[in-house]
């Protein structure tokens, strides 16, 4: 007798189940050549979870639900899961990016009242309420782009009362969606004008003030480590404070010049050290020794025009758990598509389809503490899934400049479609919830 279940997503053209590998842990090295693909998949699903994954023929067999929904024609993975982003801010800055695509440089932006204090300034104008719904609105961008899991900083506040206002926007907007939300408290982005002549002193602010008032509403501590920003010994105080107040820890790490961040990262025991453009080879090294992931951000790289990619290649092949994310920000990378960044990630790193897959849903997983409840679709997993309109998963990579996601699953219901008019039982009328 056939099993009940609450929906069945049947005749998927391709089923990318990503079961082939282990359903925990990071995948380094060959591993991220998994993916386990189904032709005409099914997948059960009860209580948001799966229950099993296979042919077509088999779950439709063994399976019976109340709910079924055909997505012959589609490629259906797990749903991206996107580790570093910035989704917390009050305007956009587009035109520090004219100004750098007609040659200006970082200090000719900063001097005309550009960069991360130009955020700071409108977060710190702006009203809880309407930071809210501004979030609220860019976090619907990622559902929209495939996305079901987000890792979201703070960091365009620089002060008590405006970080927490938007780590509280934050926490509301998340409310609102069906998306998993994981909060990251980046209050050392930069050093507020106030305390720019007395850098020690923030740093005590943040380890003395900030870091216990605010560690409820977060997850997790980041740190702009880097020469200019916040230094090795900086880095190093503001994050063992974060432990001490139960926050995990995460770090901005050489990106613009070595400075040895991988490897505090790895001592540190941090569950991700990002950008890596200027990596050591010690660092490599460090790192493929330990758990610490890799979180690489081509996006920004080819937005601010720099050569300077993260060396994925020699990361992978030394045994690196790496990951890709957009870095969605105002001012660095205004993007939050992950296919986009995946053909940036195989044109620019030279990384392959499989591996770009691997490194935007189990390995980002990992990262956030997340790789037993998503990332793969071994069952007892959630039912989050991205459902492309693409010919085969080989073309990822290879189709970009638009947003090949067809609809969007959240624990096992589907929550937003770009293509109304093909799931009219779902979303009937056009009405779907991308405008949010």
């Amino acid at each position: 007798m056939a099993e009940t279940v609450d929906r069945l997503f049947v005749h998927c053209k391709e089923l990318v189940t990503l079961t082939d590998g282990a359903p925990t842990g990071p995948r380094r090295g060959a591993q991220m050549q998994q993916l386990g693909v189904i032709e005409d998949g099914a997948i059960a699903v009860r209580e948001g979870r799966i229950v099993a994954v296979g042919p077509t023929e088999r779950i439709a067999r063994d399976y019976r639900a109340a709910e079924e929904l055909d997505l012959s024609g589609y490629v259906v993975m797990p749903g991206f899961v996107d580790c570093h982003t910035h989704p917390v801010f009050a305007r956009t800055r587009e035109n520090e990016f004219h100004m750098r695509c007609a040659g200006a440089d970082y200090m000719a932006i900063a001097q005309s009242g550009g960069g991360i204090l130009s955020s700071m300034r409108a977060v710190r104008e702006m009203s809880l309420e309407e930071l809210t719904a501004r979030t609220e609105r860019h976090l619907w961008g990622f559902a929209a782009n495939g996305t079901t899991t987000v890792e979201c900083k703070s960091g365009y506040g620089l002060s008590l009362a405006d970080e927490e206002k938007s780590l509280l926007a934050l926490q509301a907007a998340a409310r609102e969606l069906p998306l998993t939300i994981k909060r990251t408290f980046l209050g050392a982005h930069e050093f507020p004008p106030e305390y720019r002549e007395n850098r020690d002193e923030y740093v005590r602010l943040l380890c003395e003030q900030m870091m216990p008032r605010l560690a409820r509403l977060a997850d997790s501590c980041d740190v702009f480590a880097e020469p200019g920003v916040f230094d090795r010994a900086q880095s190093h105080r503001i994050l063992t404070a974060a432990r001490a107040a139960g926050l995990r820890l995460r770090m901005h790490a050489d990106e613009i010049q070595p400075m040895g961040g991988a490897e505090l990262a790895v001592e540190l025991h941090a569950d991700s050290a990002d950008h890596l453009g200027r990596i050591s080879d010690e660092g490599i090294r460090r790192m493929a020794a330990s758990d610490t992931v890799g979180v690489l951000l081509p996006g920004t790289i080819f937005f601010l025009g720099k050569p300077h990619y993260a060396p994925a290649r020699r990361m992978i092949e030394a045994g690196c758990a790496v990951a890709i994310a957009t870095d969605f920000n105002p001012g660095s990378c205004h993007t939050q598509s992950m296919t986009l960044i995946q053909t940036i990630a195989c044109v620019q790193m030279k990384m392959t389809a499989e591996e770009v897959i691997t490194a935007a849903t189990i390995n980002p997983a990992f990262s956030l503490q997340l790789d037993a409840e998503l990332g793969t679709m071994h069952p007892g997993k959630r039912a989050d899934l991205c459902v492309l309109d693409i010919p085969s998963w080989r073309a990822i990579g290879y189709m970009f400049g638009g947003n090949p996601v067809a609809m969007t699953i959240c624990n096992g219901t589907p929550v937003l479609a770009n293509v109304t008019e093909t799931f009219p039982d779902w979303f009937g009328g056009g009405a779907d919830l991308a405008s949010s």
